[in-house]
């Protein structure tokens, strides 16, 4: 088997292969892996079975198994993501800014490729599709580094992908996946500075802390995800509590499922009393502050962990504030980054939270299970980045890319020399 640097050195050569391939042909590529998928889906499903019985048997359970676990939708789900991938504008060779400077010389900034993505992730086996897609599209290689629960899914996966590839003339090694799936394996891919030039990590905060630790490369970081829903006075009722349903109870295991409720005081009396009784119609626990609990005395007492806690279950925090300003104040302290909503019909509260919230994805009066890249315009994502640095909040093919300086003259010189 090659070592983790001969595998990267060809995935990079790969890489500027990709990145010289026209937006056309791009596109057939990922149609075309959507179609492979499609047709080796029971070959793909198999391989899921077995992954899941191996995981049931080492114990895994609740989120992380409904991750791991695919079935005839969530195969078409990925094949849909392709295709839609594959339908995006390019965001390869775009101009996205250009001046002419006084001395004439015009100045324009372009998007090329990053180059190489070390993908490194847990249990979800559509990354490996969703992940391809995005690298490829915007003219990159990639890496994939999945999870031992889930590498006969990823296999399977990749060896659709990688039948594509072939037919289209592309080496397989532009979709890279690690066989090699030890720590020491994975911190070696880490510190290859020279050819890796981004690594994104989605997974439990243990394994994104372990990246962060580790890598001598940049890396998109996106800890947990402990998102809100703010009820304000103004709130309409219905729509809060439809909100809060399909954000706590629609798919408990994932990051942009609700975490904590916070409840206006002037509403508390009338909303809670019912979102209670439709939370726990649906199995979720509920653990709430003392005036929270004065209201449902039964409901479990909230400590300042819980308020922290990225459950990932049928369980959720609630709180009663005074007013707007206290709901930012708990966010603030409190949450991840990661997603935040309002219901409300005050237009001047929903724009004080939008503006006081620096989460990298506010909704107003939407479910925060809208915070997906899949929902938000760019097909699939490969990660949310919550920590800032060229991108911020769900990441697609754009997200891939980095603007560089184009200048064109006409002989223009910046120390004119004199000739005597």
């Amino acid at each position: 088997m090659s070592t983790i640097r001969e595998q990267a050195l060809a995935c990079r050569d790969a890489a500027q292969a990709v990145a010289a391939l026209g937006s056309e042909a791009k596109r057939a590529l990922l149609r075309d892996m959507a179609a492979a998928l499609e047709a080796q889906s029971a070959a793909v499903l198999a391989a899921n079975a077995e992954d899941m019985r191996q995981a049931a048997a080492k114990g895994v359970q609740g989120a992380m198994l409904d991750r791991l676990r695919l079935d005839e939708a969530r195969v078409a789900g990925i094949a849909g993501a392709l295709r839609e991938v594959a339908e995006l504008p390019d965001p390869v060779g775009v101009t996205t800014r250009r001046e002419t400077r006084p001395n004439g010389l015009l100045v324009e900034r372009v998007r090329i490729p990053l180059g190489m993505i070390a993908m490194i992730y847990e249990a979800r086996p559509n990354v490996t599709a969703d992940a391809a897609a995005l690298c490829l599209m915007a003219g990159n290689g990639v890496i994939l580094r999945g999870g031992s629960e889930a590498i006969h899914s990823n296999l399977a996966i990749a060896a659709a992908l990688h039948a594509a590839l072939r037919a289209h003339g592309v080496a397989e090694a532009a979709v890279t996946v690690l066989q090699d799936l030890s720590r020491e394996a994975m911190v070696e891919l880490l510190q290859l500075s020279d050819l890796v030039d981004l690594a994104i990590p989605r997974g439990g905060e243990g394994l994104i802390r372990f990246v962060a630790e580790h890598a001598r490369v940049p890396v998109i970081k996106h800890y947990k995800g402990v998102c809100h829903l703010y009820v304000d006075r103004a709130a309409d009722l219905e729509l809060a509590l439809n909100l809060l349903l399909d954000g706590k109870t629609s798919r408990p295991g994932v990051c942009n499922a609700l975490e904590t409720l916070l409840v206006h005081r002037d509403v508390a009396d009338v909303f809670l009393p019912r979102a209670v009784a439709a939370l726990r119609e649906r199995g979720v626990e509920l653990r709430g502050d003392e005036r929270s609990r004065a209201l449902l005395p039964d409901m479990h007492a909230a400590t300042d962990d819980d308020y922290a806690a990225e459950f990932l279950d049928l369980i959720l925090a609630v709180r009663v504030v005074d007013d707007l300003d206290a709901a930012i104040a708990h966010i603030r302290r409190y949450g991840s980054d990661h997603t935040e909503v309002i219901a409300t019909a005050d237009e001047t509260a929903a724009q004080r939270f939008v503006q006081a919230i620096r989460s990298a994805v506010v909704m107003v009066n939407a479910s925060s299970r809208f915070s997906d890249g899949g929902e938000l315009g760019l097909g699939a994502e490969i990660g949310i980045s919550t920590t800032r640095l060229h991108a911020y909040g769900p990441m697609g093919g754009e997200a891939l890319t980095v603007e560089r300086f184009v200048v064109r003259g006409e002989g223009q010189v910046r120390h004119p020399q004199s000739r005597t």
